[in-house]
């Protein structure tokens, strides 16, 4: 039977994702990773030269993947939030992989510049706000973002911050605090 490695890579930085969000750059372990991946180490230091690689190339799909499935709406800044909201929602481990790389792997956070910097230049053409397209770009994230890196403590005062209910009331509180934030 004949190797597809293409489909082994992609296995192999899926089960990267799962690894990584989970455990971070330091705890996350290769031999895991390539059980998950149905492969091996020596497939995983071939094709991706070692766990750092490995680390840099799952983080950097997972950025690219986001910024694909969530354009940037220069039109419709808040629509945008309600959507970067979403996929937070829907794919916490992109979010998860951010944070371990900012702690651990600070370096690997350079290789998606271009994708931001393509947003950025989307929002200044736009003329959507009296802030910087940077300053509107942070902003818009990390309102998105809030919901997923609070502590659970706090978003779990009223129960299940997971709840539909939850989640709707929070994905519009964002919606309007972008709305507000435009306005300044």
């Amino acid at each position: 039977m004949a190797r597809d490695a293409d489909a082994t890579k992609e296995r192999i930085l899926q089960a990267a994702t799962v690894e990584f969000a989970a455990h971070g750059f330091a705890g996350g372990r290769v031999e895991r990773i390539a059980t998950h991946a149905t492969s091996n180490v020596r497939m995983i230091y071939a094709y991706y030269g070692g766990k750092s690689r490995l680390f840099d190339a799952t983080l950097a799909q997972a950025l690219r993947r986001m910024a694909e499935n969530v354009p940037p709406r220069p039109e419709d800044l808040p629509g945008w939030a309600g959507e970067v909201f979403d996929h937070h929602q829907r794919y916490p481990e992109v979010l998860r992989l951010s944070m371990w790389a900012q702690l651990e792997r600070p370096e690997a956070m350079a290789e998606p510049l271009d994708v931001y910097r393509d947003k950025t230049l989307a929002v200044a053409t736009a003329g959507a706000s009296p802030l910087t397209p940077v300053d509107v770009l942070v902003f818009v994230y990390a309102i998105a973002q809030a919901w997923e890196l609070s502590p659970r403590g706090l978003t779990g005062l009223e129960g299940d911050p997971h709840h539909r209910d939850r989640l709707v009331a929070h994905r519009t509180a964002v919606i309007t605090a972008v709305e507000r934030m435009l306005r300044v």
